[in-house]
């Protein structure tokens, strides 16, 4: 099979594995099963959403596994840790594991939360190796699948049980541990690393697999807070989801067949050629030699014709010089700061800057997507309808860098990811300030989580190629694990921060109505968020000599 077909097969592979890779957005679904068995309370059950992120604090062993393992290993290690993690909450929820202590539970969540990092660090380290120049693309474009894995569990769980909650809470539990496992067996042989050079951005390609997610975005958002569940039955809408999930298949199957086409024209060519070149000779009455006809066709008519492929597919220009060849690759390469590993890293400058800055940007918009429950339920509104806001405009947000990032490379010009952060700091700042406004009205709560779903979002997308154009792509995996450690260690200090201020604020029975509840939240949140505006500026002022210096 022609390189470029594997290449586009391994970013469908990609997309599938992040589409179902989001299991800790299932936590909901059946938290309240695990705190009425064990008989939890409240904060009880908190610790164990901060169990999943803590999950993340170990993120980096699957870096260096990845190092030294083949990707279809790490990817089923990954998938097998999700299989036990939340395979065995499901057994205790069944009845077939009894006496489960709670310090079991928060392990198994943590083991659960660690495999999303391993499936995580394989797509990243696939997609910025297949594609050199378009890795901040492809990682935008598949990443934010994971924003719709809470949509795709939900309708699967909508076709098997409709109405019971206690059964719809197993369903998510058995679904979150077996599911993650066999798409990746199913696409451990297509996350390789295929050697296609420097590859030449396929337009046409790009615009269509964006029109295709964009169209899943849409779809998902409708049928989650649209009219469209009573228009479409469950099985519709989940047969219309893996529909719109496969459709990126048509990408390297129309390569593929469009190779296999112009292979055979090309060997039509030859034959023709060699038919030419035997009549010539037999015409001048010149004795024809066979040999010398073999010996004539791979050095000129099929070196020829392999040019012209390897041009289009792999991105190589083959020029004859004195009759030997030699390959003349483009000048495009993958820009990097420094390559250096993660002891060389910790004592960088810049790259406490950026923990900073992604601390109090995107894992700060996790702790307060976290906290929608409450915060709609202190203010008398559905919870419901603002995760489906928050989940759908953060889709939309990760898919921003990637439509940029495509627009922008067509102008031979590297865009400064740190100035690009800048940009999406400041309003996430002034959506936290605008919550304070005493304004009954829903519609300033609904604007300020669309803005901070779309900007963490998008900074979850950039961050990914912001930590190896600063510090290298060759430990990647590792330094971007390290990086990441902040996601725990602010959701533990920023939610009990919260969640002292709602609890000094409540009632009697612990529950808080009114303005009063978040607005110190608020303003801390604001104020943190201006604060990692500043250091993000300082970075970009750090790194503006390398930006410009890849202008073209």
């Amino acid at each position: 099979m022609p390189p470029i077909f594997l290449q586009w097969l391994s970013l469908v592979a990609m997309i599938l594995l992040q589409s179902i890779n989001g299991t800790n957005s299932n936590f909901p679904a059946y938290s309240s099963q695990l705190k009425h068995l064990l008989s939890m309370s409240q904060i009880q059950l908190n610790n164990l959403a901060f169990a999943s992120d803590a999950g993340k604090l170990f993120g980096w062993l699957s870096g260096i596994a990845a190092n030294y393992l083949p990707m279809w290993l790490v990817l089923i290690l990954g998938s097998s840790l999700g299989l036990v993690g939340y395979g065995v909450q499901y057994l205790f929820l069944i009845g077939r594991v009894s006496n489960l202590p709670y310090g079991a539970i928060f392990f198994l969540a943590i083991l659960a939360g660690n495999s999303i990092c391993w499936i995580n660090t394989v797509c990243y380290l696939v997609a910025i190796r297949n594609f050199p120049l378009d890795g901040q693309l492809v990682i935008g474009l598949t990443g934010s699948y994971q924003g719709l894995s809470a949509k795709i569990y939900t309708d699967i769980v909508d076709v098997i049980y409709p109405s019971s909650d206690v059964k719809r809470a197993r369903a998510y539990l058995l679904l979150s541990s077996i599911l993650p496992l066999i798409v990746s067996v199913i696409n451990a042989p297509l996350v390789r690393v295929i050697k296609v050079m420097k590859t030449k951005r396929a337009k046409d390609a790009f615009i269509f697999i964006l029109v295709i997610t964009i169209a899943t975005g849409a779809f998902a958002v409708m049928g989650s807070i649209g009219s469209t569940p009573s228009l479409l039955s469950p099985f519709a809408s989940a047969v219309g989801m893996l529909t719109l999930l496969l459709a990126p298949l048509l990408i390297p199957l129309g390569l593929g067949l469009r190779h296999q086409i112009k292979q055979l024209a090309e060997e039509k060519v030859h034959i023709e050629e060699i038919n030419n070149v035997s009549m010539d000779k037999m015409e001048s009455g010149v004795k024809l030699d066979i040999s010398e006809i073999i010996s004539e066709s791979p050095s000129e008519s099929f070196e020829l014709s392999f040019s012209s492929t390897s041009e289009e597919f792999n991105g190589e220009i083959r020029e004859s010089n004195n009759g030997d060849d030699r390959i003349r690759e483009t000048n495009e390469v993958i820009r990097v700061i420094e390559e250096i590993g993660v002891k060389v890293m910790l004592r960088r400058l810049n790259f406490w800057l950026y923990f900073f800055v992604y601390l109090f940007g995107v894992t700060l918009a996790l702790v307060f997507f976290n906290n929608l429950g409450q915060i709609a339920e202190s203010r008398g509104r559905s919870a419901s309808s603002l995760v489906s806001l928050s989940s759908s405009f953060g889709f939309f947000g990760r898919l921003v860098p990637s439509i940029v990032e495509y627009f922008v490379s067509r102008r031979k010009y590297m865009i400064s990811r740190p100035a690009f952060v800048v940009a999406l700091m400041a309003p996430t700042g002034a959506a936290f300030f605008l919550l304070l406004a005493n304004d009954t009205s829903v519609l300033r709560l609904y604007i300020s989580t669309a803005i901070i779903g779309v900007c963490s979002g998008a900074i979850t997308t950039i961050s990914v190629s912001l930590t190896s154009e600063l510090f290298g792509t060759k430990n990647f995996g590792v330094n971007h694990n390290v990086l990441v450690v902040n996601i725990p260690i602010g959701s533990l200090l920023f939610g009990y921060l919260a969640a002292v201020v709602y609890h000094k604020e409540g009632n009697a029975e612990g529950k808080c109505f009114g303005m009063e509840c978040y607005r110190k939240t608020f303003s801390l949140w604001g104020t943190l968020c201006f604060i990692g505006t500043f250091l993000a500026l300082i970075l970009y002022a750090r790194t503006r000599k390398f930006y410009n210096s890849q202008r073209s």
